[in-house]
């Protein structure tokens, strides 16, 4: 029994859950695994919606047959060729070889490079639309969000935008496939932001530039390839995207430091407690050695506050906050208030690395870093009471 689950009189979605994949693009971290989602018209023409990652359906054509019912397969949308939506392309040539291929030029050109030149591609142009009889498909060039040929269908007819990777999210669907049909706010939401902020946010400007181009579309279903399908409130995952897109925080801080043998895990306690006591409620605590760089930068993207801290490693900071700023300067991320502090014992490094990342972020620094020799004592950490206190006036004090 095939679980197609109808959208729309003549929509459907294709979904899969993959719960045996550990890494997204074999590097981020997938505890709950993840969902691919395709989509299928039945009009007078046929049309398929890109397709799932190789050996994560038993049988993913069948499923395409299940919907079209005996009817051959007209066209095969793709909207991003990344290999978790084009790993079927190839069989679904072999049951259907008269189908067009859609895309655009870019589209060919990586397609070529996986299949082989196709005599049997249709190339489209940025605003063109293709009619499959009662519903009208208008095509929307979005690249960079996040591959360079990645597109949107805009079903006219239906109000439904088929929006590749975004307003995707990471984990599986657990039953409930539509927004009004989860628990959002208790899982999707956090890992919706990670995804976006891994995935898509190093291009968050390209998102805003999409938004412009969808502006003043009916825009009445979101079908992203991953994740919930929003049909209640579409207008919830656009205005959050939005949001990320703009760099727009909470009024939270999240604390993170690297440690070899406490004392820098000290100061980073002390801050946070200096922190609570100055009225800031939403304080996060992170060792970069236990917690995964994913959720870091998700956290980042959350918190309108960090406080980063690293000892010293051979003249240098730790290699686990190296990590992390050399990933946060890749996705460059804007308006954040920033605390530096760490700790040295013989010739220091961390903290004066650190500066070289606050001046090349951009980021807004509260206060003068804070480096302590040794073991921290009341002394040494007058200069961390000044982080929390500019911290805490610069959240309270942020319009």
């Amino acid at each position: 029994m095939y679980n197609n689950i109808q959208i729309r009189e003549k929509v459907f979605c294709i979904s899969v859950n993959d719960r045996k994949k550990h890494l997204f693009e074999n590097l981020w971290p997938l505890p709950d695994g993840v969902a691919y989602n395709s989509y299928v018209i039945a009009d007078e023409k046929t049309a398929l919606f890109d397709t799932v990652e190789t050996g994560s359906d038993f049988d993913f054509v069948s499923r395409v047959e299940s919907v079209l019912k005996g009817r051959a397969l007209d066209y095969l949308v793709i909207n991003h060729m990344e290999p978790d939506h084009s790993g079927e392309i190839r069989d679904v040539l072999r049951r259907y070889p008269d189908v067009k291929l859609v895309g655009n030029g870019k589209t060919a050109k990586i397609l070529e490079g996986y299949l082989g030149t196709l005599e049997n591609f249709q190339e489209v142009k940025d605003g063109e639309t293709l009619s499959l009889g009662h519903h009208v498909i208008r095509f929307v060039f979005t690249p960079w969000v996040h591959w360079p040929e990645t597109m949107m269908s805009y079903d006219t007819t239906d109000g439904i935008l088929f929006s590749g990777d975004a307003f995707g999210s990471f984990g599986t669907l657990n039953g409930g496939l539509f927004d009004d049909e989860i628990c959002f706010d208790k899982y999707y939401e956090s890992e919706m932001r990670r995804y976006y902020s891994n995935i898509v946010g190093k291009y968050s400007n390209m998102v805003q530039k999409a938004f412009a181009k969808l502006a003043g579309a009916d825009i009445r279903i979101i079908a992203p390839l991953h994740g919930p399908v929003w049909r209640e409130n579409p207008g919830r995952v656009i205005g959050l995207y939005d949001r990320w897109s703009r760099y727009e925080a909470e009024d939270a801080v999240a604390v993170m430091y690297a440690s070899m043998y406490g004392n820098t895990e000290q100061v980073a306690d002390y801050i946070a407690r200096g922190l609570a006591e100055r009225g800031i409620r939403d304080i996060r605590v992170y060792d970069v050695s236990k917690t995964h760089v994913s959720y870091l930068i998700n956290e980042v993207w959350r918190c309108r506050g960090i406080v980063l801290g690293s000892c010293a490693y051979n003249t240098y900071m730790h290699p686990n906050m190296e990590h992390l700023t050399t990933e946060l300067s890749h996705y460059g991320v804007k308006n954040r208030l920033l605390g530096l502090f760490g700790s040295y014992s013989w010739n220091g490094g961390g903290v004066r690395n650190l500066k070289g990342f606050a001046e090349n972020c951009g980021w807004t620094l509260v206060a003068d870093p804070a480096d302590i020799l040794g073991v921290p004592d009341a002394q040494k950490l007058k200069a961390c009471d000044a982080i929390a206190e500019q911290m805490a006036l610069s959240l309270k004090h942020h319009d």
